[in-house]
């Protein structure tokens, strides 16, 4: 993407990879602009991913973020936001990550979505996402800032990838039609302790047209959902914060579980992520 903005997103996008040669979070990109736009911070963000893919990763889906009411609410949009997911972000279901691959690590519970079919907006419908899905599985996201203490406003965390960190897919995989996605009950433990339920209803009101909004949002940039694209749909309920040592796994409704671990010292990083 050319334009009289390339070299200041290229600018942003390397001050948000700075967080991981310094092994901490980052100045808000909006108090070093604040008229920084929404669009702009989608530009610094597929600055970052571009860079990315020519480092040799690869892109294997999207996430959503801010579909609920209370986080839109928060940071005074209404509408969620999108960020990229890469093969490097993925980790296998009951593995363990390092706190050497995170910053600020929070956990949240999430109904993905994989693609048979490419998904190209605008004017995506409900039933469109219904024929494009091969099946649906549970996921944990690992949601993670390399702003400071989570210090983010909407377009911080836009420029941030969505506040993508890494993500665990795991369950039973289910075809779309066999489920009530929006009654889907969701229990999210942190080391064998309960703290958060929800269910699927709390994204956007139905998965569905989350991934509905993504696809027609994604049209804007030029970008298509593919088959075999991974898409996060949302989170059901608040994002818990993860520390060495702990344990968290997610029990869903029909479709099974996901687990995952942190291990490592508190603030370790070896610099060697770049998304």
């Amino acid at each position: 993407m050319k334009t009289e903005f390339s070299t200041k997103r290229e600018t942003y996008a390397k001050h948000l990879a700075d967080a991981w040669s310094k092994g901490e979070g980052v100045q808000p990109i909006t108090e070093l602009d604040p008229e920084l736009s929404i669009d702009e911070a989608y530009q610094v963000q597929l600055c970052t991913i571009e860079q990315n893919v020519r480092n040799g990763q690869r892109i294997t889906g999207k996430k959503i973020g801010l579909t609920s009411k209370a986080m839109q609410n928060s940071l005074g949009v209404n509408e969620p936001d999108y960020g990229h997911l890469l093969d490097q972000m993925e980790c296998k279901n009951r593995g363990e990550i390092s706190f050497k691959q995170v910053l600020q690590p929070r956990v949240e519970g999430e109904i993905a979505f994989i693609l048979k079919d490419d998904l190209a907006g605008p004017n995506i419908t409900t039933f469109d996402v219904l024929k494009a899905t091969d099946v649906i599985v549970p996921a944990l996201e690992i949601v993670d800032s390399r702003i400071k203490d989570w210090n983010i406003t909407l377009a911080d965390t836009v420029a941030d990838n969505a506040s993508s960190g890494m993500y665990i897919l795991g369950g039973r995989p289910k075809k779309i039609g066999d489920v009530n996605l929006k009654q889907v009950g969701m229990a999210l433990y942190k080391n064998d302790e309960l703290l958060n339920t929800g269910v699927g209803a709390a994204a956007l009101g139905d998965p569905v047209k989350c991934v509905a909004w993504l696809a027609n949002k994604l049209s804007i940039y030029g970008i298509t959902l593919k088959a075999g694209e991974i898409v996060l749909s949302g989170a059901l309920s608040a994002a818990i914060a993860a520390e060495p040592g702990d344990h968290f796994h997610a029990k869903f409704a029909e479709l099974g579980e996901v687990h995952v671990s942190f291990k490592g010292e508190e603030g370790a990083n070896d610099g060697d992520k770049s998304n």
